[in-house]
């Protein structure tokens, strides 16, 4: 049988199947896909159209914008500078890019694209509303005020704007307008409402009543408002709180009548409050912060005890990474774990980690595994955790719970800041790197945006110093 001769290319790739066109959906139906927060479906859509449109830029500038949603900061930059180079005076597309270099700490790009915005269409709310954060993120605080009430008298009725504007009147120490102003928050539908039908609180007398706070955010805003309860029970009456399980052992001495969480079943009240309303109630400025609440650690247990015994004579020195991954603006705050690793090389140091939830096993990732004595599998609550923070020397961490919880049992506390820290921190009284309402705390903060390389480097300065202090006593 005569052998077939072999088929050429040529007649291969005529009878090859021949591949199917590449889908597109209307651009229409994928921004209903992005507003739907179906954010991978629409970023495939987007990047099919870029596929046969490389100079889309609508499609672009949405990628953009949904990128940043997503947290990945650098492609969402890429996007949106594509959009912008189609588009140099598209204004939508210059706010959009602003917000992405702000997210990248790029902040002086970010204004002038903000800027450059504005002036292209300086009655929209939404590039006005951009313009008056990215200023206060890049510590422009009173330029911002006066945005955030153009932006306000343009939509009177928009919380969000309300509440942006409140949180820049704490960052700049106004408490009077911060604390008239921060109410609004229960207007964004973010916090949970615990439902209480009686009235709230404004400060009245309490003789003979029973009065109900409420935690309402995180823990350590819960360990901040606390300091207050003293101060209610001085107005008479019966206080209850309730708060997270997590507190409570920890909360046993801190002035109230009874701790209950929410599952359980009140008895009756005459009112409630809201534990970060209490700032507001009683007028707090610099010239009357209450001391830090009276906390309760418990007993050491075995697990513990045995790591601290480890580190012998050596400066004990506890480590926090980041804070809770949920909270909005934790990639400005939080840093990887490798940034704290050469604190363990500097002679007569040993490093804890108090590092709990999602971000715990970076360490072993990271190898730090024994370099760093782990606490964090061996604590149940905060009131386990501060027992191990009293027999520790020093604190460093980035901005997290751990933080208040260090500094109202009074011992110290580095806080590593970010450029725009948590209003608290931003509140400048009496010094620049010391906390008004924490006489424990130090600050090392960021005074170029996104520059940890210098906090880390002078905390390890102040580390080493104190490290050989201690050698120098022993």
């Amino acid at each position: 049988m005569a052998k077939a001769s072999p088929m050429s290319k040529t007649e291969a790739a005529s009878q090859a199947p021949a591949k199917a066109p590449l889908q597109i959906q209307p651009f229409s139906e994928i921004v209903k896909l992005q507003e739907q927060g179906k954010l991978d479906e629409a970023a495939v859509g987007y990047r099919r159209i870029l596929l046969l449109k490389p100079d889309d830029a609508p499609s672009w500038l949405n990628l953009g914008t949904l990128l940043r949603a997503q947290n990945k900061f650098d492609a969402a930059l890429a996007c949106t500078h594509r959009a912008v180079q189609l588009q140099p005076n598209n204004p939508s597309a210059l706010t959009n890019y602003g917000n992405a270099l702000l997210a990248v700490d790029k902040n002086d790009e970010a204004l002038v694209a903000h800027e450059k915005a504005v002036k292209l269409a300086p009655d929209s709310f939404l590039i006005r509303s951009n313009y008056a954060i990215a200023l206060r993120e890049s510590g422009h605080s009173e330029r911002a005020i006066e945005h955030f009430d153009v932006a306000v008298k343009m939509k009177p009725d928009d919380h969000q704007i309300k509440w942006e504007r409140a949180m820049t009147y704490l960052d700049m120490s106004d408490f009077k307008h911060g604390w008239e102003s921060f109410e609004v928050r229960w207007k964004l539908g973010t916090l949970k409402d615990r439902g209480h039908a009686v009235p709230m609180w404004k400060g009245e007398d309490l003789t003979g009543k029973t009065i109900v706070l409420h935690e309402e955010q995180g823990f350590g805003d819960t360990i901040i408002a606390a300091r207050y309860i003293p101060l209610i029970k001085a107005r008479g009456g019966r206080v209850i709180l309730q708060c997270s399980k997590a507190l409570h052992r920890l909360f046993a001495n801190v002035g109230a009548d009874r701790l209950m969480e929410f599952e359980e079943v009140g008895e009756k009240v005459d009112y409630h409050v809201p534990m970060m309303s209490l700032p507001g109630i009683f007028k707090t400025d610099f010239t009357n912060i209450p001391a830090p609440a009276k906390l309760t650690p418990a007993a050491l247990l075995p697990g513990p005890a045995h790591l601290l015994k480890n580190g012998g004579n050596r400066l004990k020195v506890g480590i926090v990474w980041s804070g809770s991954v949920t909270f909005a603006r934790n990639n400005k705050r939080a840093v990887s774990v490798d940034r704290f690793l050469p604190f363990a090389n500097i002679p007569g140091v040993q490093l804890y980690s108090l590092q709990k939830g999602p971000c715990e096993p970076q360490l072993a990732q990271a190898g730090g595994q024994g370099i760093v004595l782990e606490m964090g599998p061996l604590v149940n609550d905060f009131a386990d955790t501060a027992a191990v923070i009293n027999e520790l020397d020093l604190v460093i961490m980035t901005d997290s719970s751990v933080a208040h919880l260090t500094a109202s049992l009074g011992k110290p506390v580095w806080n590593l800041l970010c450029y725009r820290p948590y209003w608290l921190y931003s509140s400048r009284f009496p010094k620049k790197d010391a906390c008004a309402w924490y006489p424990s705390m130090r600050y090392f903060q960021q005074e170029v945006p996104g520059d940890w390389d210098t906090v880390f480097k002078e905390a390890h300065a102040a580390l080493t110093q104190l490290a050989q202090e201690k050698a120098a006593r022993a």
